[in-house]
């Protein structure tokens, strides 16, 4: 049974030290896997790169 509702979380790409460039978020999205969120989506800028990454779980009633 599909739940009723979710809610959403957002992770911003950490950037490296020139900020053009992406670190590996593999650590963070590792905790909140372990929390119950599922990467859902990206929200890219235009142009490219990866401005957020859009998670999702159950919402708890």
């Amino acid at each position: 049974m599909a739940p009723e509702a979710w809610e959403y979380e957002t992770l911003q790409p950490p950037r490296g030290a020139t900020r053009k460039e992406a670190v590996d978020p593999k650590a963070e999205l590792n905790e909140l896997g372990e929390e119950g969120w599922e990467l859902v989506d990206t929200v890219d800028y235009v142009g490219g790169g990866t401005k957020y990454l859009v998670l999702k779980r159950p919402a708890e009633r």
